[in-house]
């Protein structure tokens, strides 16, 4: 647990109780449905209210490897509302398909200016985050390819730290290490031993980085 991770901070998020963490997963067409479904499923399983929104037109995207997902909402649906949590999946095109949505960018700087939680996994930190400035201040992993890594300002690229946290940003390396993302998002947010729990009950080694 929390192996790897830097200026790891747990406790609800300001103003929020864990009986009410509001987390929005935004996805677009391309979207990595590995990705998508472990961040909202683990999250739900810890309690959290999660918001599944599309960038694109309609509510129903086409993830990267043909899975069609309903989202509950349009982006444009949530965008004057505040969450405790905004979690972005990578997968290409989708993390281009968030990173084109200009709704989604003025929440994720609102986000940021509150220091309200980040996440983001594989593409989305560099194609996602990276290119709207918000790492600028900040390690941060994902997918270990070239032309992902050298658009961090900050990169991590070690095998054995599938999860860096910098302050209110959570960002992760792809698909096998979705898990570990989103149960070092539950530990911060819920507390160890929730994430402990949950592993348990998901047949996770609790010996596992997260």
């Amino acid at each position: 647990m929390s192996a790897g991770a830097t200026e790891t901070a747990a406790g609800a998020p300001h103003g929020a109780t864990v009986e009410n963490v509001s987390v929005l997963v935004p996805i677009g067409n391309g979207s990595e449905e590995i990705e998508t479904v472990t961040i909202q499923d683990v999250l739900v399983r810890a309690g959290a209210k999660v918001t599944v929104a599309s960038v694109m037109p309609e509510l129903v995207c086409t993830m990267s490897r043909g899975l069609k997902v309903q989202a509950d909402v349009l982006i444009e649906d949530v965008k004057n509302e505040t969450f405790d949590m905004i979690i972005l999946p990578g997968g290409m095109p989708g993390a281009e398909n968030l990173q084109k949505s200009t709704v989604l960018k003025s929440m994720l700087e609102a986000q940021n200016q509150r220091k309200a939680r980040i996440g983001a996994i594989c593409a989305a930190p560099a194609v996602v985050l990276a290119a709207h400035g918000l790492l600028n201040d900040h390690k941060a992993t994902c997918f270990p390819a070239a032309h992902f890594l050298e658009k961090l300002p900050h990169p991590v690229d070690e095998d054995d730290t599938p999860v860096v946290v910098s302050e209110n940003f959570t960002t992760s390396r792809g698909p096998g290490t979705a898990m570990n993302f989103a149960l070092s998002l539950v530990e911060q947010v819920f507390g160890s031993a929730k994430a402990l729990e949950l592993a348990g009950t998901m047949m996770v080694d609790p010996n596992e980085s997260w």
